[in-house]
């Protein structure tokens, strides 16, 4: 079901709506500051189950979450001195930086390496969700695994028939956020997408 709304202020009562579908474990799909993203409560295995099912995503390859700041950051990823400055340097933005998880993390979106992927884009959309569901939100690309990501709402609402609700904030982005990982030293740049990645070279 497609549910427009405003993506620079977003509307309390429509994130309300998500937020709602969100704690009945449904997914969700809402725009970001890269491409759209395909979305659960972090703390719900079963929505975090099909979400794997909705995507066609092998376990093996694990799922980030969304924080509203890097407080909350703090709670879910270890903060060295050099990963503070460099997440409050890039951070909002279209990133995901890889980190050491910390035990508040559910394992099931860990690595076998302890690490877990987080964003804070620049979107009041995403930030709205999490402060109104008061802990991250997963995040995923809306797009089948191997595809390119959906720009219109509408066609993820097609795509996807099993979404409780997608937050139409108009045309979305053509490349996810680009993945760093911050665990490794120097950083790794994984998959590289919307966000400028020369300062990590």
């Amino acid at each position: 079901m497609l549910l427009e709304v405003n993506p620079r202020n977003p509307e309390p009562r429509k994130i309300q709506r998500a937020v709602d579908a969100l704690e009945q474990g449904g997914i969700i799909a809402y725009p970001t500051d890269a491409a759209y993203g395909l979305g659960c409560d972090l703390f719900n295995r079963k929505a975090i189950d099909r979400l794997y099912e909705l995507k066609g995503l092998d376990r093996s390859r694990r799922l980030s979450f969304v924080c509203a700041d890097l407080s909350s950051v703090a709670r879910y990823a270890v903060m060295h001195d050099h990963v503070f400055r460099t997440l409050k340097q890039h951070l909002p933005g279209p990133f995901t930086f890889v980190l050491e998880a910390t035990r508040e993390v559910p394992k099931v979106i860990q690595c076998k390496r302890r690490t877990v992927g987080v964003r804070i884009p620049d979107n009041p959309v995403p930030i709205a969700l999490v402060a109104a569901l008061g802990h991250p939100l997963i995040t995923t690309t809306a797009a089948r695994h191997g595809a390119e990501p959906l720009p219109d709402p509408a066609e993820i609402d097609e795509e996807f028939s099993g979404l409780a609700l997608v937050l139409d904030g108009g045309p979305g982005g053509l490349a996810p956020s680009s993945i760093v990982d911050l665990s490794r030293d120097p950083p790794e740049i994984l998959p590289e997408g919307a966000g400028d990645v020369s300062a990590f070279r």
